[in-house]
């Protein structure tokens, strides 16, 4: 491939988590000539994901690539995939991030999915998303979820009278505040 049309691979790794897993995994691509484009790394409980979009200029394969992540000793038993990335490597406009929701309190199964429609109905599209369980002092736990969202300009009130009042109605706190 040339310069002007490289081939760029999505890469994602689930495997138990250690320390040294994004230094040996971006020091290999790296080593083999890869340019990384946007990535992730998260702990999910015991284990880890990463993924990332990985561009080369040289002629690279996919079955070449996911044998020699495979190789790293970090990632023996891991789960690697590997394949071609056919999308535009820059964000649109409502991929970067204006605003920073947090919500938080005891467990309330389906959060994720009313917090998300509430979102939806908004016009404010999700960027990134996490979830974790905090334990607490007394051995119950705490649900913290966040979201980086794109709000469109003008709808940031309104959305936020929305996000309270779900969360009020789900007796959880909310929090609404615009990234820097």
């Amino acid at each position: 491939m040339t310069a002007q049309n490289p081939t760029s691979f999505l890469i994602s790794i689930i495997g138990r988590d250690q320390t040294g897993v994004v230094s040996a995994v971006t020091g290999y691509l790296f080593e083999i000539g890869a340019n990384l484009a946007d990535s992730s790394f998260a702990v999910l409980g015991e284990a880890f994901e990463f993924s990332c979009i990985a561009t080369f200029e040289a002629d690279t394969s996919r079955e070449d690539l996911e044998k020699g992540l495979a190789e790293l000793a970090l990632l023996n038993g891991a789960r690697i995939t590997v394949s071609s990335f056919h999308y535009d490597l820059e964000r649109g406009a409502d991929g970067e991030i204006t605003h920073l929701v947090e919500i938080k309190g005891g467990d309330r199964p389906g959060l994720v999915a009313r917090i998300s429609e509430v979102l939806v109905d908004y016009d404010a599209n999700i960027v990134r998303m996490s979830s974790r369980r905090v334990p607490l002092d007394d051995g119950a736990f705490d649900y913290r979820t966040r979201f980086a969202v794109n709000v469109p300009a003008g709808r940031e009130a309104a959305l936020e009278a929305a996000l309270y009042n779900t969360a009020g109605s789900l007796r959880l706190e909310c929090s609404l505040e615009a990234a820097h």
